[in-house]
């Protein structure tokens, strides 16, 4: 009996049941609560990623529509996740989708200069001079951030728009998903508690294995952002990602690694078992 009170009291008064990370999630409108925007049918797969931990992980999806690693970064939105965030924690970084297009003749706020090092470019944004650096940059000054705060990062590259939308899926990485993983080398990869990754890549082997017509069915609106079943698939192909490398939050996964690639998510990449991620 009285272990049994006591059971009971340590239950009631939440002992032990103590948070083992919160797992912050920096991104846009493909990783963001109600995706495109609300009322649009869509959500994005940042909101499905808690199904995978256990409930001692807590998931902060601080992603929000229409940025990049630029704007996210001038709007002070890197800083507010390095305000909170503690040892012990993680942040996952994925952009791509608003990184690319041209400074000129009108700059957008969001267009990063080109290139894969310390490249800068002179812009004005609604007035204001800015020097607006590369995207590896973006992602290198953030995870510097959260690393001198004793938390470990991911570096993910973009899920890739609707690959199935004009017939037969077909995807073809862009310099984005390069500079995802040149940004977690830059920084000192695995060793430095930096890893990586290849988000688009495991989400396009697991659009092409479901196939044109269930694809098509589930970008309600546009080619871009995903209806809850969709985003869910980009929420699980990241998982395997996690899975598939060596970081201690893919060891925290609850689903094993076998359920997944029997799956329609597929196998491990090959690049999982070149590089270090």
């Amino acid at each position: 009996m009285p272990s049994t009170l006591f059971g009971i009291l340590v239950a009631f008064l939440g002992v032990g049941s103590t948070t083992a990370a919160t797992v912050y999630l920096a991104g846009d409108s493909t990783m963001a609560k109600a995706g495109g925007g609300s009322g649009t049918g869509t959500e994005g797969w940042g909101e499905f990623l808690k199904y995978s931990f256990p409930s001692s992980y807590v998931i902060s999806n601080k992603a929000i529509g229409g940025r990049s690693a630029r704007s996210f970064t001038r709007e002070g939105r890197f800083q507010a996740i390095a305000d909170v965030v503690q040892s012990g924690d993680w942040v996952v970084v994925e952009f791509g989708h608003n990184d690319g297009g041209s400074l000129t003749p009108t700059d957008n706020g969001r267009t990063d200069c080109f290139g894969d090092g310390t490249q800068t470019c002179q812009t004005t944004y609604n007035g204001v001079r800015e020097t607006v650096l590369t995207y590896p940059a973006y992602y290198n000054n953030a995870a510097k951030q959260y690393l001198a705060k004793g938390a470990k990062v991911i570096l993910s590259s973009a899920t890739p728009n609707n690959i199935c939308e004009t017939g037969p899926c077909s995807w073809g990485s862009s310099r984005f998903d390069y500079y995802a993983w040149l940004a977690a080398s830059q920084l000192g990869g695995t060793a430095a508690g930096v890893y990586h990754v290849a988000h688009g890549q495991y989400a396009a082997q697991a659009m092409t294995k479901l196939g044109t017509a269930t694809v098509n069915a589930h970008y309600p609106n546009d080619h871009t952002h995903t209806d809850p079943y969709m985003a869910n698939v980009m929420a699980g192909s990241f998982v395997l990602g996690l899975k598939c490398g060596t970081s201690p939050l893919g060891a925290a996964v609850k689903n094993s690694t076998a359920s997944l690639t029997s799956s329609f998510y597929g196998p491990c990449i090959a690049f999982n078992s070149t590089i270090p991620v």
